[in-house]
């Protein structure tokens, strides 16, 4: 009987410690397990992605109300950097009824970035969930760097004056309209459209056509843009908005010219050969 009881306390003795370390370890695991994973926003290409430890209440809470210490970290899984966004949190309890919120505010993440937050909330009662709301699509604003080749151009917004390039301005969720516009060049329209998933830090830049004019820089740094009619050993003639202009050859720095096609001469009409 003696060799039987002796292997039988072998695997007793096993189990004991493997219960005693998965005993051990569990806490370890538990506190490593996130309350919850969000990816924000829930449709579409994810932006962000938010893992919340579970809640600690604070020592020194009132009955009615209860304070919440909340670690979250947050991963921007978007190509650009998210120089600005805040974000609503809200709790619910295990009946689905909210009991808080607040709110997380992000700035300079980068892509592939993960920042820690830790924030404080009160409860009216005991939260067991998170959910996360950005702000309402009507409201919601991107940043973006608007840009033109060469620089200097006036920018609008939609009919709006923003500015000269580079700028940057901030716009709505939907469709719009840039239009760029500077002397001496031909004006242009690029369409746009700001979609919810969108973040800020984008960039737009467009080149602006060709010149329109013949182009005069003067030593004093100003710049004349017309059509140069002739020039002359002291005088340069130039038609600027429908006015000629002379200015003395000597204050001019450097000029510019735009390629316009030849006028053909009114030529005979072509004869055709005799039979």
């Amino acid at each position: 009987m003696m060799p039987f009881m002796t292997a039988a306390r072998i695997p007793s003795r096993f189990f004991r410690l493997l219960l005693a370390l998965l005993l051990l370890t569990m806490p370890a695991l538990a506190k490593d397990t996130p309350l919850q994973v969000i990816d924000w926003p829930a449709t579409g290409t994810p932006v962000l992605r938010f893992k919340f430890s579970k809640f600690k209440q604070l020592d020194g809470a009132s009955t009615s109300l209860r304070s919440y210490v909340l670690n979250t970290m947050v991963e921007n899984l978007s190509p650009r950097t998210i120089t600005g966004e805040r974000l609503a949190v809200y709790l619910f309890d295990k009946n689905k009824v909210r009991v808080g919120e607040d709110f997380i505010a992000l700035n300079n993440v980068g892509p592939g970035e993960s920042v820690k937050v830790e924030f404080t909330v009160t409860a009216s009662g005991t939260p067991t969930s998170v959910t996360i709301q950005g702000p309402a699509q009507s409201q919601r604003t991107v940043s973006l760097t608007v840009n033109s080749i060469p620089q200097g151009a006036m920018v609008k917004l939609d009919q709006i004056e923003a500015g000269t390039t580079p700028r940057i301005i901030d716009v709505g969720v939907g469709k719009h309209t840039l239009t760029f516009g500077k002397d001496g060049f031909t004006a242009g329209i690029y369409p746009l459209e700001i979609s919810p998933q969108d973040v800020s830090g984008g960039s737009v830049t467009y080149e602006l056509g060709a010149s329109a004019f013949d182009s005069i820089e003067l030593r004093d740094g100003s710049v004349l843009n017309g059509d140069l009619v002739s020039i002359s050993g002291m005088d340069v003639e130039i038609r600027v908005g429908g006015t000629i202009q002379h200015i003395d050859r000597n204050k001019i720095k450097r000029a510019m010219f735009v390629q316009r096609s030849a006028v053909l001469p009114n030529l005979p009409a072509a004869i055709p050969p005799s039979p």
